[in-house]
């Protein structure tokens, strides 16, 4: 089952140094989910081969213009391609009134529905579920209320051996059956056990996107075990103050993060447009966890 996540932006606030605002796209069993949009992703959709039309769900975490002011355009261009099916958005519960506004005064009367449901930052919970994937929202501090998005696979049915069910010549309609736990019998009344034709199935995986927020370890358990940890790491822990006064967390903090939450991978965004080099603040991130990344555009990473 594949299972990934593509940098589309990675700068914070402004576009800056080839680098654009935060998006990305999360590919989990070949069903795309875009998580935030800054302004310039439908150009780094097509920069990247992605389709745009394949996209069904979108999350935002915020309201801050360079996680959501990409949205309006690509929702506009999706409807001027002659889109219908619908479209899922989860975001801030005022995103809905402002695509209301900006569609209202240029008349601009989607072909396809949107389905809108609103966040909330009292309490984590669940708010997408497909047979492939629970998605549940992480509970951030930032200036304005703002979520990140846990994404857990569901547990797969048990892998067929497939040397033996052919060999056994086990009609296929019996295959999901046994998947399932249900043994064979044969003709002359033998009987296969499903654990002997089987194998056990991958772990489900987690994807955890801690988008901006202060470092308060508030969110740890939510993110425990986390398989892949994006985190915003906007400054270098020397800024640590300015960090702070803004609430959000430097390369260190972020780290440190992934280490609490035992994390096994960690990709570093939300990068502050001060730095034109990036190296620096991995080399601060892996002094504390080594199996640290830096979230850049156009990369695709395995969870």
């Amino acid at each position: 089952m594949r299972f990934d996540v593509t940098i589309l932006g990675s700068s914070s606030a402004t576009p800056i140094f080839n680098r654009n605002p935060t998006a990305q796209i999360l590919n989990i069993n070949e069903r795309l989910f875009l998580i935030d949009c800054g302004e310039g992703t439908q150009q780094q959709l097509l920069r990247y081969g992605i389709k745009s039309q394949r996209i069904n769900q979108i999350f935002i975490s915020h309201l801050h213009g360079d996680h959501y002011l990409g949205l309006v355009g690509l929702l506009s261009s999706l409807h001027l391609n002659g889109r219908v099916k619908p479209m899922s958005i989860f975001g801030p519960p005022e995103l809905k009134e402002i695509l209301d506004i900006q569609f209202k005064y240029s008349q601009t009367e989607l072909r396809y529905p949107i389905n809108f449901q609103a966040t909330h930052t009292e309490s984590s919970e669940l708010i997408f579920e497909n047979n492939d994937v629970m998605v549940e929202t992480i509970i951030l501090e930032h200036r304005i209320p703002c979520t990140g998005f846990k994404f857990t696979q569901k547990k797969r049915l048990r892998k067929i051996i497939r040397e033996k069910v052919e060999a056994l010549n086990i009609p296929l309609d019996m295959i999901p059956l046994i998947k399932r736990g249900m043994d064979y019998t044969d003709s002359k009344g033998l009987v296969y056990l499903s654990a002997d034709l089987t194998t056990d199935p991958d772990e489900p995986k987690t994807y955890a996107y801690c988008s901006d927020t202060i470092c308060n370890w508030k969110y740890l358990d939510q993110i425990k075990g986390a398989d892949t940890l994006y985190h915003e790491s906007t400054f270098m822990h020397d800024m640590l103050q300015r960090a702070e006064d803004t609430f959000h967390t430097t390369s260190l903090q972020a780290a440190e993060v992934a280490l609490r939450a035992e994390a096994k991978q960690l990709l570093l965004g939300h990068f502050s447009a001060r730095y034109r080099e990036l190296e620096p603040m991995l080399l601060e991130a892996r002094s504390l966890f080594p199996n640290s990344k830096l979230a850049i555009e156009g990369h695709t990473f395995e969870i």
